[in-house]
């Protein structure tokens, strides 16, 4: 057990670190669960260190499981006698877990004084992502963009894990939000499904730079935000890997010729865009079944009101 004040250096370890925050419950979908135990298996694979709220249920239960379970098949691969996994949380929280065989295999524990120190030590770790949750997630999210925004904490990358499209009413409140001038656009790079989560992972291991302000950091999340979906379109299969298609990018534009660079940029924009639209149709598809939702419960509400007359 560590208090807080005892990983102040812990980022100068090789391994890069991933916050993860989501939901202490499961979800009603069973496959908010399965790419939960995903995530924490890629986590694992990269070599990645888990920074999480310490539980054992739901999705972040899930994740963890994920993590040391590939930790135990295979941990020396990846981690070389390092912890896979920091349990961040309050002294009042941790009194209220039921120590189980889970639990217990989590040998670095960080407890906090407050609510508001475990969500900064948290957002020390190099990678910050979010997945399905509730309003405790929502809360997270709300107030690391708030302290990214104003500079209060020190900018990295936000990946949004949007897993069965759960973020999609978040991410178009946080567009209203810039269109209409009341907040900075965040360039959250956004992630469907493990497959795409592979692949921004292994991106940002290999470009992770520290940056020294938050125009910085910004700049160079939105430059992956928008270059993701081109490694999308040609990673087709197992045998192109993220840094083959890298090179190719490196070697376009630095030896080739204005039209093949040219050429490499368009195919850029056309794979970000293809994505937008994907993007776009998923969600009126699902704003078209919300509005079903609640033309149906008008017409409920409306035949209860006609009983009461």
């Amino acid at each position: 057990m560590e208090k807080d004040q005892n990983i102040e250096n812990s980022n100068e370890e090789p391994h890069l670190r991933v916050c993860v925050s989501g939901g202490s419950r499961p979800g009603n979908d069973p496959v908010y669960e399965e790419e939960a135990y995903n995530l924490g298996v890629k986590i694992a694979k990269m070599g990645f260190r888990l920074d999480y709220g310490f539980s054992d249920t739901g999705i972040m239960g899930s994740v963890a499981r994920g993590v040391m379970d590939t930790w135990e098949k295979d941990g020396e691969k990846h981690y070389h006698g390092v912890d896979p996994i920091v349990g961040i949380t309050t002294q009042e929280y941790f009194k209220l877990y039921k120590t189980d065989e889970f639990l217990k295999k989590i040998n670095n524990v960080v407890l906090t004084d407050t609510l508001e120190n475990r969500k900064k030590k948290l957002f020390e770790a190099d990678i910050i992502l979010f997945a399905p949750g509730g309003v405790g997630t929502l809360d997270e999210l709300a107030y690391d963009c708030v302290a990214m925004q104003d500079g209060f904490i020190q900018a990295k990358p936000f990946i949004i894990y949007n897993i069965n499209g759960f973020f999609y009413h978040i991410l178009e409140y946080l567009k209203v939000l810039s269109a209409s001038g009341f907040a900075e656009r965040i360039p959250f790079i956004v992630v469907d499904n493990s497959e795409e989560l592979e692949i921004a992972f292994r991106l940002l291991k290999i470009k992770n730079n520290k940056c020294s302000n938050t125009q910085e950091a910004y700049a160079q999340a939105r430059q992956l935000a928008y270059e993701l979906p081109y490694f999308f379109k040609r990673k087709i299969d197992s045998s192109i890997w993220v840094e083959h298609i890298l090179d190719y990018m490196r070697l376009i534009n630095e030896r080739g010729s204005t039209e093949e660079r040219q050429e490499l940029a368009n195919d850029i924009e056309q794979a970000y865009l293809e994505k937008e639209i994907e993007r776009m149709y998923d969600r009126l598809a699902r704003t078209g079944r919300d509005t079903a939702v609640v033309s149906d419960k008008l017409t409920r509400l409306k035949k209860r009101r006609k009983k009461t007359i």
